[in-house]
């Protein structure tokens, strides 16, 4: 059971999530890493994600209630919470909020204050707005899944983390922090509206000013950061794992030639005539060692080279587990919260809520003695 001791710069932020899967649990389960009181809105019968609840981390440091929204008494039950609460997040198509009664006008009769939250992967509004859809699509049409992979062959796909996470999710938590900031500056709230594909957009910010430049060709693989540059790129080692080198600057370039053994390539660097050779001869180096090997070679210099670790190696880096990048907690090893804050420290402290379990509590700590109708 999660609890909601004081710890994290949001400690005494009440947050409400209505259930959902993907960037709206994320989201809120980094605002519930900083310390904010995140209450999920669990409905009967679980969220469709497919892994057991007891491993989903996305919704650790969360208390949960059960609450049926098509119930005739449910929207009141979320409307009661949403009147104490300073942030509401939502998942759902648009429309569908307002159909189940707990959209932005509803809440905000009840709270004037309260940021509504809105995680959608095409937006409020545009012809795609009500169309299903998932991550890959989102950034296929941003131009972000085509610019990922080799040239002859097809956009590799990124898992989701582009687009749910780093495009959606990370973009609703400064949205909802902003419009806090906002809301407790003038006591007027507001509705974000976090749009996956206006945040995977945003991401690449800095490449589509390279582009306007003409530092960046519009077809991946023949670019600088891409790929397309034999010192920016992963390659095979005897073993048949990978590093990966990233010897931009010049002074990085010249150790990484000299610790790779083919200091004679040294004058290929802008020449991009010579990058097939030299990317012919970086391949071959590595092929020649193992992963580990090559890991000895580079440990301590300034070449920007490293290993490709897998998500069970990661955590065991030395680096990784000095800083205590990686926890355990409740026999999952999982990434602990970030960032990290002098005065306010975070942790995980609670592992994930389990659907209606903290219902008496959350009842008896917002005052909202009406979700205990109905408990077993």
């Amino acid at each position: 059971m999660a609890t909601t001791s004081a710890q994290g710069p949001l400690t005494g932020v009440r947050v409400v999530e209505l259930a959902g899967i993907g960037p709206g649990p994320f989201a809120a389960m980094l605002l519930a890493d900083l310390g904010a009181d995140v209450v999920r809105v669990d409905r009967p019968g679980g969220s469709g994600l497919a892994i057991d609840p007891e491993y989903d981390v996305t919704n650790r440091n969360k208390r949960s209630v059960i609450v049926d929204l098509k119930s005739p008494d449910g929207p009141a039950r979320v409307l009661d919470l949403a009147a104490r609460a300073d942030i509401l997040i939502e998942g759902y198509r648009p429309g569908v909020a307002e159909r189940l009664g707990v959209g932005p006008e509803a809440c905000h009769a009840r709270n004037p204050r309260l940021v509504y939250g809105r995680m959608t992967g095409w937006g409020q509004d545009g012809p795609l707005a009500h169309r299903a859809g998932h991550d890959i699509a989102y950034i296929a049409l941003t131009g972000t899944l085509g610019m990922i992979g080799q040239p002859d062959e097809p956009p590799a796909v990124p898992a989701n983390l582009v687009g749910d996470f780093a495009g959606g999710s990370l973009y609703l938590v400064v949205g909802v922090l902003a419009a806090l900031h906002h809301a407790r500056a003038t006591g007027a709230g507001q509705v974000v509206d976090a749009a996956i594909v206006d945040g995977a957009s945003h991401l690449a910010a800095m490449i589509h000013g390279m582009l306007a430049a003409g530092g960046w060709q519009d077809r991946r693989g023949a670019n600088l950061l891409d790929g397309g540059c034999p010192y920016y790129g992963t390659y095979e080692t005897a073993d048949g794992k990978y590093m990966a080198v990233g010897a931009l600057e010049a002074q990085f370039y010249d150790e990484f030639l000299d610790l790779l053994g083919i200091p004679e390539h040294a004058g290929a660097r802008k020449d991009l005539a010579r990058w097939d050779e030299l990317r012919d001869a970086v391949a071959a180096r590595f092929k020649s060692r193992t992963r580990d090997e090559w890991t000895a070679v580079f440990e301590g210099s300034d070449a920007c080279v490293a290993p490709v670790l897998s998500l069970r190696e990661a955590p065991h880096h030395p680096h990784l587990a000095a800083r205590g990048t990686f926890t355990d907690h409740g026999g999952i090893t999982q990434p602990a919260p970030a960032p990290r804050f002098s005065a306010t420290p975070t942790a995980v402290r609670g592992g994930p809520a389990q659907p209606g379990a903290d219902t008496a509590d959350v009842a008896r700590d917002w005052d909202v003695p009406e979700l205990l109708k109905g408990l077993a």
